[in-house]
Formats: C-alpha cells, structure tokens, sequence
C-alpha cells in the first residue's frame, strides 16, 4: 500500500486539514502522516487543543508568531530560508515512517502570506530533497471580493512556483465553494427533496438553525477536505479497479506545464451534515460535468478536454462506469489526439453517510478564465504600483519577481488558447501544439 504525507501551510491548510483528518478518523483510524505549518500559531493552537490533538504529533508542527502579513515576499523569503532545515527534518521523519512513500499532498491558498509565499517554497524543497515523489497541491484561489487587498500579487507570484515545481495542481476557487453553500442553504430552506441539516453539523449553529455567517469557512474547507478523501480513497481501501496517484499525473498531464486539474464532486455536500436521498446513480455522473458542480466557476462541457479521471467509491461496477463514460462522450469534446483520454478507478468502500460517491477530476481548457481574471486583477494593481514597496523592502525580492510571475501566467494562458484554437478545427488540419517545457 502507497502512502502519503500531508503538508498544511497556513491558516486556510490547516483548516482544511482539520477537516479532512476528522473526516479520514470517521472512516478508518491510522497513524496520520502531517506536517503543520503556519506563522502564526492560533489555527494550529485550535487544533491541538481541539477533539483532534491525540492525531498530530506535537513533534510535528512549525509555528511563529509574527504571521507573514499577507505578504507572499515574508513567507518565501523569510520564513523559507529561516525554517528550511527544521521542515526539512520533520519531512524526513515523515517520510522514514513511510514504507512506500508516493506523494507530498500540499494544501495553502494563494491569497495569504504563509500559505501562498511558503507554501510555494515548500515545493522546491520538496523537488529537491525527495526528488521522485509526486508533489500535488491543493490550492485555494481568492475571489475578487477577497478582502486582503494584496490578494492578487500573492496568487501571480505563487503560480509561477506551481507552474515551475508541482505535478499536479487542483485549484479551488472561494467563491465556488461560498455559492455551494449557500445552495445547501437554499435547498434546506426549501425543504427541496427532502433536504435536512443533521444537527450539531458544520453548517448548523448550536441551535440547530443554518449559519448565518458572512463566509460559512468550515463548511467550505469540508467540501475541499472531501475531495481529498476521494483522491486517497485508493491508496487506504481496497478496490476493483484502484488507481494510484501516480496515474493520475502519468495519464492526466501530457505536458508538464498543464498540470492543473479541474475537479468537481457528487454529492457535494459535506458527509455528517446533510440528509439528502441518494441521487441515482446515472444522475451522479452526469452532475460532476455540469458546472455547478466544479470548484472553480467553469464549465467543462463547453470546453476542451485533454483528460478526465472518474475515481468512483461505493458500490458500483466497472460496466456502470463504462455505460456512463459511453453516454456522456458524445457531449463532451476531446483533443484529437487522445480521444480516449478517459482514466478509471473503482474504491468498494464509499463515504460515510452515502451509497456512493464519484470525484471526476478534469484537465480542460476551462481552467483559462480563472487565470485570466487573475492576472487582470493583479495589473490593475501593478499599474498603479499599489503597495509594491511592501514587497521591495523584503531582501531578495525585486521588481523582476512580478514581471517574470506574469509573464509565467501569460504564457500558461497561451497555451490553453493555442488548444482552444483547435476546437473548431477538422482533425487532419490541427497544428502541432507548442508547449514550452
């Protein structure tokens, strides 16, 4: 059995981290392989002192106090270079307890300080030191009503180190995972189909009535954590047609700097929380390529496919796969070259609270707008050069950096342009696609 450890960077990976080991401990309890990090300590405090601080090892945390101050310059260039050898020696301790160690799952936001500045650096660390263990990354991208006003400069400087040192990204965007909440919301409200909130759950307050609050973030980062129970579901159960991680980025990822991996999950909604009746099975696989179920606001249907994964739990048969898969490709359109560019996996043990599940995990075209948002938002900063001094003043960091992040960005951009070019063309006379490597 493949293992992996988990890397939580900052405020928002801790919180996700939380949730996910709550999550995991429901299913099956283990020796847990994490490395918390964050430069400040009142997340990690809240964990230790939370129902979970028998499942970390105190041994196994990094923290300061000072924070990185939203400033993606404090968390890489300082905090990397003074906290290196001690991550270094808690990921080696890590890695030894491992028999056969696959994977460095990393989840950050790009918005923060920590997460976004050290959390990239981890990355090169990480390529260097251990260099044939794939590196996945969890990264939750801000919304444009983000209230860390130097949100942008962070994500652009970050994305040059996920383009340069990740195998695989799978991004995550706050406003996605804000409106799936407020559907639960919504449908619960209704009494639409049945829907009930469990008591004492995540998106309920303790008087049972449904959270209020402006950003209901624990509900949001368990959708995220759900996610990468689904991903590792292969590694820690048994399967019929189980899929390793690295298949994932062998199958999905034909060039290396596409490495960003579109994932949308049925049911959406978190595992103790709600009461909703199981959706038929036909209708479970149709919903993870319609595009209210992705998380990020895209829709794949109307774009271009390079690859797609279907890592199915429950109990479901390889012909239902197959019929599905039959079903649906003729309303979903593949690049010419890999027409059957369709990647399977069957876990027999679902979720808890559920008959099945499926996490449908896509390299599309559709990814390309929230890039371009992205890096609008950062020029209409740079151009004013907003708040840049507070970035030059850290030692290392120069004008250049944002530059090059930019021109990082634009050019990932390109690229999906030159396959959405292709569209709409007869398949004799599709050019060669140019992809830097």
């Amino acid at each position: 059995m493949t293992q992996s450890v988990i890397v939580q960077v900052g405020q928002c990976g801790n919180q996700i981290g939380c949730c996910f080991w709550d999550l995991a401990l429901r299913e099956h309890a283990a020796v847990n392989q994490a490395v918390l990090i964050d430069m400040e300590e009142g997340v990690v405090n809240e964990i230790l002192q939370g129902p979970l601080r028998d499942v970390f090892d105190s041994k196994q945390l990094i923290t300061d106090i000072s924070g990185s101050g939203n400033n993606w310059a404090v968390g890489h260039k300082v905090f990397g270079s003074r906290y290196q050898e001690q991550i270094l020696e808690k990921l080696r301790k890590s890695a030894e307890h491992c028999d056969s160690l696959q994977c460095f799952f990393i989840i950050h936001s790009m918005g923060g300080g920590t997460g976004s500045g050290l959390g990239t650096y981890l990355l090169k660390v990480l390529e260097d030191e251990f260099p044939e263990v794939y590196r996945f990354v969890t990264s939750i991208y801000p919304s444009g009503e983000d209230d860390v006003i130097t949100s942008p400069y962070n994500s652009i400087l970050a994305m040059k180190e996920l383009n340069e040192h990740a195998d695989c990204v799978l991004p995550i965007d706050n406003q996605s995972l804000f409106d799936i909440i407020s559907k639960i919301d919504l449908m619960v409200n209704s009494g639409k189909l049945g829907t009930t909130i469990k008591p004492k759950s995540l998106v309920t307050s303790s008087a049972g009535t449904f959270k209020k609050r402006q950003k209901p973030f624990d509900a949001m980062n368990n959708i995220v954590a759900n996610l990468l129970l689904n991903l590792t579901s292969s590694a820690r159960f048994e399967g019929s047609l189980n899929m390793d991680l690295n298949e994932i980025s062998m199958n999905l990822v034909p060039f290396p700097q596409l490495h960003y991996l579109v994932s949308s999950l049925t049911p959406l909604y978190t595992l103790a929380d709600v009461n909703i009746p199981p959706r038929r099975l036909d209708q479970m696989f149709s919903d993870a390529f319609s595009k209210d179920h992705q998380l990020i606001r895209a829709d794949p249907k109307h774009s271009l496919y390079l690859a797609c994964a279907l890592m199915v739990r429950g109990n479901v048969q390889i012909s239902d796969l197959r019929r599905n898969i039959e079903r649906l490709k003729p309303s979903l359109q593949f690049v010419s070259w890999n027409q059957e560019g369709w990647k399977t996996s069957l876990c027999s043990v679902p979720p808890v609270g559920h008959s099945h599940s499926l996490l449908a995990l896509a390299n599309n075209t559709c990814v390309k707008p929230t890039f371009m948002e992205l890096r609008e938002r950062f020029m209409r900063l740079y151009k004013k050069k907003a708040h840049l001094h507070h970035y030059l003043q850290i030692e290392g960091m120069e004008e250049s950096c944002f530059t090059e992040a930019e021109s990082s960005l634009s050019a990932l951009i390109q690229e999906y342009n030159q396959l959405d070019a292709t569209k709409s063309m007869p398949v004799e006379d599709l050019p060669r696609l140019s992809i830097a490597v």
